[in-house]
């Protein structure tokens, strides 16, 4: 059993690492290619809505996809911001979570986001059952930077169970997002 346990967690180890290496290497070697600006007044807030095709790669149980999530503008590590994000598929999977994401900037008006969050898996059926009730979702989204901070984006995601349960079948999903920020007042 311990070694079972070992065995996924040195697993997920081999996931994480190379993520968590990609982002500080990539916010270092992009910290002057922040937009103009944004280190006095910082991003705020968003609200993102998303719609999108859920398992649209493997196609076992596609369906449209609609995501709700709050980034917030606090940082840690002065690098990586929470969010929460809930997600439903109209073929009856559901995800609900929490994790980190990096704001990368291009310019003035490009956004890379990558992000990493576990979340609970509900649904599943015949066709395409996750096999295990915590998911990973690994994402990459490409925004462009409207004048007001607004965000319209491409996402492409990944959910997987990280070998947890007896199969990881994972998943891919394609997403439009539309983030809206929360604090409007942008004279401050």
């Amino acid at each position: 059993m311990f070694s079972m346990v070992m065995q996924r967690l040195s697993f997920f180890g081999k996931l994480v690492r190379p993520l968590f290496c990609f982002v500080l290497i990539a916010n270092f070697m992009l910290a002057g290619s922040t937009a103009e600006g944004q280190e006095k007044k910082g991003d705020p807030e968003f609200l993102s809505v998303a719609f999108g095709a859920f398992d649209f790669n493997r196609q076992k149980d596609q369906g449209a996809e609609f995501r709700l999530e709050y980034r917030s503008d606090k940082k840690l590590l002065n690098l990586f911001k929470p969010f929460g994000a809930g997600a439903y598929s109209m073929s009856g999977h559901g995800f609900l979570g929490g994790g980190l994401l990096l704001d990368l900037y291009f310019g003035r008006r490009y956004v890379v986001t990558p992000s990493l969050a576990p979340h609970l898996y509900f649904g599943g059926d015949s066709d395409l059952d996750l096999d295990f009730p915590l998911q990973f979702r690994s994402q990459l989204e490409v925004a462009y930077r409207l004048d007001n901070r607004e965000r319209i984006g491409l996402a492409l995601s990944h959910y997987s169970n990280a070998s947890l349960g007896d199969d990881n079948p994972g998943t891919e999903s394609i997403m439009l997002y539309y983030s809206l920020p929360l604090d409007l007042n942008l004279g401050r």
